[in-house]
């Protein structure tokens, strides 16, 4: 740094023709400038300037070294550049865990790959409970809405919930009209891993919403057996959407009680508060809420 230092005191002295204005631009006094060029002669053994008590002017030996000069100044400033574009750009692994339902997000993370080929991700599927800090992931993508305060949250996408059967179970049970009438049926419930407890059927609220009770044929906690359950005719089952939309459009489910289903559900981006967001991160965010629309 000192031979820089020097460098450029001498530098910004030919270029300016005194101490004085190259002290103003370094923000030194004019005496720690001429100090930092007599110093730089001394060193090299060399003398880059002519002086006198009016003026001074490049020796020949000082014009070779200002070009000289120049052209590591202008390897500075492109190393620098090169540096904060590299700082800019999202690369290298990503860590990101997603719940098991989040596999059928492939489509969305092959067109994030494809937009940052340099950042490699690293997804770890699974519902159980992870802890973001602790377990070293870059970020979570999570349903519901986060507790956490350590972690910093975005919403990325919201959907409302389909409560689903199929047509060989409705045709033998009746199709139920109200959610009173899920009573007489046989429902397929989803299990929180991180507290065990039954995930609640978004029905609109009413009076009678806290008298509803929801018989529990089975649960699981995961969707993929709910949905296969459902397909084979053994009961009821309130599902994401697009975790069902083959199912949905060939006719193997069918879609019940819509106009009852009320509270919209949501996905969110979670990352530790403690850390900086780095660029891979913030792209990763940026494109999910871009792109992570699953109605």
């Amino acid at each position: 740094m000192d031979k820089l230092t020097a460098f450029d005191a001498f530098v910004q002295s030919a270029e300016t023709g005194s101490f004085v204005a190259a002290g103003r631009k370094l923000g030194l006094s004019a005496s720690a400038v001429g100090k930092a060029v007599v110093r730089l002669e001394q060193r090299l053994d060399v003398r880059l300037f002519h002086r006198n008590t009016r003026n001074m002017t490049l020796t020949e030996e000082g014009r070779l070294f200002l070009e000289r000069c120049r052209r590591i100044f202008e390897e500075v400033e492109a190393a620098e550049a090169e540096l904060a574009r590299s700082n800019r750009t999202p690369r290298g692994r990503l860590r990101v865990s997603l719940p098991l339902v989040g596999m059928l997000l492939t489509p969305v993370m092959a067109k994030f790959m494809r937009a940052w080929p340099e950042v490699q991700l690293d997804l770890d599927f699974s519902d159980r409970l992870v802890d973001v800090v602790e377990d070293g992931f870059d970020a979570v993508i999570r349903t519901g809405q986060p507790s956490d305060s350590r972690l910093m949250s975005r919403n990325v996408g919201r959907f409302k919930l389909k409560i689903v059967a199929s047509p060989d179970y409705l045709a033998r049970c009746g199709v139920p009209e109200t959610p009173d009438d899920l009573a007489q049926h046989q429902c397929l419930h989803q299990r929180s891993p991180s507290t065990g407890k039954l995930r609640p059927w978004p029905f609109a609220r009413g009076e009678r919403q806290g008298k509803i009770v929801l018989p529990e044929r089975m649960s699981a906690t995961a969707v993929d057996p709910l949905i296969e359950l459902a397909i084979e005719g053994l009961g009821i089952a309130c599902l994401p959407p697009f975790a069902i939309r083959d199912e949905i459009a060939d006719g193997r489910l069918v879609s019940i009680l819509d106009e009852w289903v009320e509270e919209a559900d949501q996905f969110n981006v979670l990352w530790p508060a403690s850390r900086q967001i780095t660029p891979k991160l913030r792209a990763f965010v940026d494109f999910m809420a871009e792109h992570l629309q699953p109605q």
